[in-house]
């Protein structure tokens, strides 16, 4: 059992913070066919995929195209948002509940640890050859192409697409040729590492590269159309056949062998190429989309100047994927020489639930206005915006970190406390429990950079990401001087978390001195309400998890573990809200509200 910590937000009324009415744009016919479309804002070219590794996921969640809407388009933004909301939270469930059927499967330890290494090589090769460019330069320019073209930009659509399958094609093949490489500078072959079953699988799970670059192209042109469920619903896809792969694996007959030394090539087979097929329908089924648009693939060459229009801005950004890589790829040998990183990413799957689910939501809210406040130069207005989205990710966030803190391992164990994955629950329930208290700052940390790049500064937020790698790099390579997995495991999920309260304070630093004070004392003050709130209900839960564990008779086991959860969890945020009610913390209304709209609108 463990004990609780957090942190905390607040809120103020939309009317102190008018939106300016913005032109409206006559929406493009394509918007009015086929899949739903609404003329909204373009949220990211490139979507947080079910297998993107850390580093990647940052890239994308920090470098999102949000443009302001007017208030005649606000009914298609909320259906807009809340159909992506929607499509997002359905492939985080699908997503977290394919990894967790692969633990129970094959168990979180070193086979797990190599399937994780190579799974994640695509993402990163990919994020470094195109993925930061497309996410943070190709929809404006597609935008542009579209409506000063004569012939709506398909030759400009067809010269992009010729460029990047040329590019992505030569990266796919010598990723593949230097697979053994790749993982190298990500797997240790120390003590519990397994280098060469993560190159037998990496040799199966690279040609993802390729079809995440034409996954995210289309995912692209077709949010420049304002058409979003199938960019939204694709990671989905790839979900669903993960899982129906996991499945096949499990089912198999005779005796699953997970031991590393005997892992069958069958076996790394199926799974990695299973995995892949995932990625490649994630692309398919993008294009009948693609195709209502009007938009035909032919071979088209030459280069476009809007191809570099935006040069510095995409330098900065592959800058920032390449310096985060670096920081993951430390965590990465320490974890796999300690057999413990496939645990790790599961701690880290298990944090990024309450920010993707919750933290979405607050984003969709507060960014278009604060997009709109920093194209016009209103510092005050970013200000008060980046204050509001920080205090309600405070009185949404801290109470869940508090739970997490108090119910970690009891969490762990009803979710993981199944097949091969029952032996590690332990060290991944208290390796959720001592990293909790980074929720919050990732999500502030993500919005701060999203304040940089609404003002078109990508210099900022690489030059934050350098700081954050620096204070990972050192730690992570000291943790592998630890005795024992557990520390290992401990020691990662904690350095992890403090890099993130590391780019709250250096963004704050920076914030403040480009455009001023951000008024931190009301945020101070929701903040130490909602802690205090968070630290009595989070103790509150593991009492009762306590309580539960004295009564259930025997070895605790999946079943006490859903019981200690669902009932401390309740008594723990019950008591959480129950309390910042009582400290009158402003934003919880507000809060509450926000998230009941969201789900009221479908």
């Amino acid at each position: 059992m463990n004990r609780d910590r957090g942190h905390p937000a607040r809120r103020v009324h939309p009317s102190e913070h008018p939106t300016r009415p913005i032109q409206r744009r006559p929406a493009p016919p394509q918007a009015e066919r086929g899949w739903h479309a609404a003329p909204t804002q373009p949220i990211p070219a490139v979507v947080p995929e079910p297998g993107m590794d850390q580093a990647a996921e940052q890239a994308a969640e920090q470098t999102q195209v949000i443009r302001p809407v007017s208030p005649g388009r606000k009914s298609s933004l909320l259906r807009s948002s809340g159909s992506m909301a929607i499509a997002t939270l359905i492939s985080r469930i699908t997503g977290f509940l394919w990894k967790l059927m692969l633990g129970w499967t094959i168990g979180v330890g070193v086979v797990n640890s190599s399937f994780t290494v190579a799974n994640n090589l695509p993402n990163s090769i990919f994020e470094f050859l195109i993925g930061g460019v497309l996410t943070s330069v190709i929809v404006p320019v597609l935008v542009r192409a579209g409506k000063s073209d004569a012939d709506g930009g398909e030759a400009y659509v067809q010269r992009l697409l010729s460029i990047s399958v040329v590019v992505l094609g030569i990266g796919t093949v010598l990723s593949v040729i230097g697979a053994s490489w790749l993982v190298a500078l990500y797997a240790s072959g120390e003590d519990k590492g397994n280098p060469e079953l993560a190159t037998a699988f990496a040799y199966f799970l690279l040609p993802q590269i390729f079809f995440y670059g034409i996954s995210a192209l289309i995912s692209a042109i077709l949010q420049s159309k304002e058409i979003f469920s199938p960019p939204a619903w694709a990671p989905v896809v790839n979900n669903l056949v993960v899982i129906a792969t996991i499945a096949v694996l499990w089912l198999q007959p005779g005796e699953l062998v997970i031991d590393p030394a005997r892992w069958p090539a069958s076996q790394t087979m199926l799974l990695g190429i299973g995995v892949t097929l995932g990625v490649v329908a994630q692309a398919l089924i993008q294009i009948p989309a693609l195709r209502r648009t009007g938009i035909r693939f032919r071979w088209r060459w030459g280069w476009d100047r809007r191809l570099t229009e935006f040069g510095g801005l995409a330098l900065w950004m592959i800058a920032y994927v390449g310096i985060s890589q670096l920081g993951l790829m430390a965590m990465s040998k320490a974890g796999t020489s300690s057999g413990t990183w496939a645990m790790y990413n599961t701690v880290w799957m298990l944090l990024q639930l309450p920010y993707g689910v919750i933290g979405f939501s607050v984003m969709t809210a507060i960014l278009p206005r604060m997009s709109s406040a920093a194209a016009d130069g209103d510092h005050q207005r970013v200000i008060d915006d980046l204050s509001l989205g920080n205090r309600l990710s405070t009185v949404t966030l801290l109470p869940i970190s508090a739970v997490m803190c108090a119910l970690g391992t009891p969490m762990v164990l009803a979710l993981l406390g199944f097949g091969e994955s029952a032996g590690d629950v332990d060290e991944i329930g208290l390796g959720l429990a001592l990293s909790a208290f980074g929720v919050l700052p990732y999500a502030i940390t993500m919005m701060q950079m999203r304040v940089f790049y609404a003002m078109k500064d990508a210099r900022t937020p690489t030059l934050i990401m350098v700081i954050m790698t620096a204070f990972k790099i050192p730690l992570s390579l000291w943790s592998t001087s630890l005795e024992t997995p557990v520390q290992v495991l401990a020691a990662l999920t904690i350095i992890n978390s403090a890099s993130f309260v590391v780019g709250w304070l250096v963004g704050e630093v920076w914030l403040r001195h480009r455009i001023g004070p951000l008024g931190s004392r009301r945020f101070l003050v929701t903040l130490g309400k909602t802690l205090v709130a968070s630290v009595v209900g989070g103790a509150l839960g593991w009492l009762a998890a306590v309580g539960i564990d004295a009564i259930v008779p025997g070895p605790a086991g999946p079943g006490t573990g859903w019981l200690q959860s669902v009932l401390g969890s309740v008594i723990a945020l019950a008591a959480i809200f129950g309390l910042m009610w009582v400290l009158r913390v402003a934003e919880l209304q507000p809060a509450i509200g926000r998230l009941t709209g969201l789900l009221r609108r479908r």
